[in-house]
């Protein structure tokens, strides 16, 4: 059997560099919206090829070349690999005519043994796509080029290799940060940055024991930064439960789970607002944390749809029809566990004052004491969008009606194309959170009363003072240096009169 040269240990640079110089072979001719499934797909079979592999050597020398024990003591693994379906397999026929033919019935193949945890995970990637990969000669030759850039010693995802590093989870999550970068404004749909989806795990405060909601997972990255919060500590006890609209996308969270040894999680396809899947007992399930970053004000949510919700989440009011960020804020809200539930969601600022029957329900909300803080968030920070942002964090069983805001707006890491969070940035957001303290010019911590004065308006400016008075002008000393440019200025015309004299020019 080939495979990775045991000789080479993971290092999480290399590999990370050995896959975004495998995105050459699609850059600039496929969008990467499109191209990011094609290299994490691979990434994934690549790795699952290689734990395969030694298990089946560490295997060979109990058994020896009892072929038919080895295979039946490896369908104990975690999954299940084919005989004839390893990344190694499709190497060995990569001059093949029918290349992508063969990618895709091997990759079947993988899914139907392993139905618990992949069906339908490759139902959406077709490596014979003439659409996507262009005529035969072209979709073989980039196949081909594929598969040897992930033929590189160096990418070595062995369990021996990675040690008890992240190497695959994080390089999957690098993969992910890359395309969304290169994919601009679709990238949104799934990919919050890295550093906004920390902080949101951070606020929210995942416990040991507790379950997790994304109900706009997207690929999965703030689901798994919640569960960090908790393996940190040195529990694995939580669960992850995830819904995502997009086909592609919600694959590549499955697949993320599976990566980041995850294999419990529950992550359902389709519309969370049309058709909630994440069911107990034929109700909406509930969740200690429901955490998401909903697409920006959605125009057709689904308003005619869920007029007469069976689940009635929408009792507080229906927000507009193009405007879709409340239905997702409800339905986080009526998913939230009724004794601890925390929620931490990302909205346009939009969300924070707007009328009509957007108020009615954020009174509503705030007049059920269920909001406990406003974070304005730095511009540029999302794919797709250069304005700011806000992060709402909704608690059940407050401890008093105070609300929290912060502005956080100007402390950021400020980048060529996009801005980022720094940890500096975040601790203080979260530290404030926590101590929740007026500070001046950063926070301040509002009674129920001050937003009622406010009409239940929540625009940060009307609680955060961040206005910098400019220093005080003399005018005396102003007009003064008029007077001596003036001056000055006389005294050149004169002069350069003269020269003009000189030389014969003008009376």
């Amino acid at each position: 059997m080939n495979q990775a040269n045991p000789l080479f240990k993971a290092n999480q640079d290399e590999i990370n560099a050995i896959l975004w110089r495998a995105c050459d072979t699609f850059r600039g001719t496929i969008d990467a919206s499109e191209y990011k499934n094609y290299l994490l797909v691979m990434l994934f079979l690549k790795y699952i090829s290689d734990v395969w592999a030694e298990h089946y050597e560490e295997l060979q020398k109990q058994y020896g070349d009892d072929d038919d024990r080895i295979r039946r003591r490896l369908e104990r693994e975690r999954f299940i690999l084919p005989e004839g379906c390893s990344y190694y397999d499709l190497y060995k026929q990569r001059n093949e005519s029918n290349l992508g033919e063969i990618i895709n019935t091997a990759l079947e193949h993988i899914e139907e043994q392993n139905k618990a945890k992949l069906q339908g995970v490759f139902r959406n990637i077709d490596y014979n796509s003439e659409a996507n990969l262009g005529q035969t000669r072209e979709r073989n030759t980039r196949l081909k080029m594929l598969l040897e850039d992930f033929a590189n010693p160096k990418l070595n995802l062995r369990p021996s290799a990675v040690g008890n590093q992240d190497v695959i989870g994080n390089a999957y999550e690098y993969l992910i940060a890359n395309f969304a970068s290169d994919a601009g404004k679709k990238a949104g749909e799934f990919y919050t940055p890295a550093e906004v989806s920390e902080l949101i795990a951070e606020l929210v405060d995942p416990q040991a024991g507790e379950r997790i909601s994304d109900p706009t997972c997207g690929s999965g990255s703030l689901l798994i930064k919640c569960a960090n919060q908790i393996t940190k500590n040195g529990s694995r006890d939580f669960s992850l439960y995830g819904q995502e609209v997009n086909g592609s996308t919600w694959a590549l969270a499955k697949m993320n789970m599976f990566l980041h040894n995850v294999d419990s999680a529950t992550i359902e396809w389709g519309d969370t607002i049309r058709y909630p899947k994440l069911l107990e007992d034929d109700e909406l399930m509930r969740f200690e944390v429901v955490v998401a970053n909903p697409p920006f004000s959605l125009d057709k949510w689904g308003a005619d749809d869920v007029a007469s919700d069976r689940f009635n989440r929408f009792f507080r009011g229906v927000p507009p029809k193009s405007k879709g960020d409340f239905a997702f804020i409800s339905h986080m809200i009526e998913t939230a566990s009724l004794v601890s539930g925390r929620v931490g969601v990302v909205v346009p600022h939009g969300v924070l004052f707007r009328g009509s029957s957007e108020g009615k329900i954020r009174q509503a909300l705030i007049e059920e004491n269920l909001l406990d803080a406003v974070i304005g968030l730095p511009s540029n920070l999302f794919f797709g969008t250069g304005i700011p942002a806000a992060i709402l964090v909704f608690k059940r069983n407050k401890a008093d009606d105070t609300v929290l805001f912060i502005d956080a707006s100007n402390e950021y890491q400020d980048g060529k194309n996009q801005n980022t969070l720094r940890a500096e940035d975040i601790a203080k957001i979260v530290d404030s959170y926590k101590q929740r303290e007026t500070v001046e010019k950063y926070a301040y911590l509002a009674s129920l009363e001050e937003i009622q004065a406010n009409d239940f308006n929540l625009n940060i400016p009307r609680y955060v003072d961040t206005f910098e008075e400019e220093d005080e002008i003399d005018i005396a000393e102003v007009q003064a240096e008029i007077d001596q440019l003036e001056q000055e200025l006389a005294d050149i015309k004169v002069e350069m009169g003269e020269y003009l004299l000189e030389l014969g020019y003008g009376a």
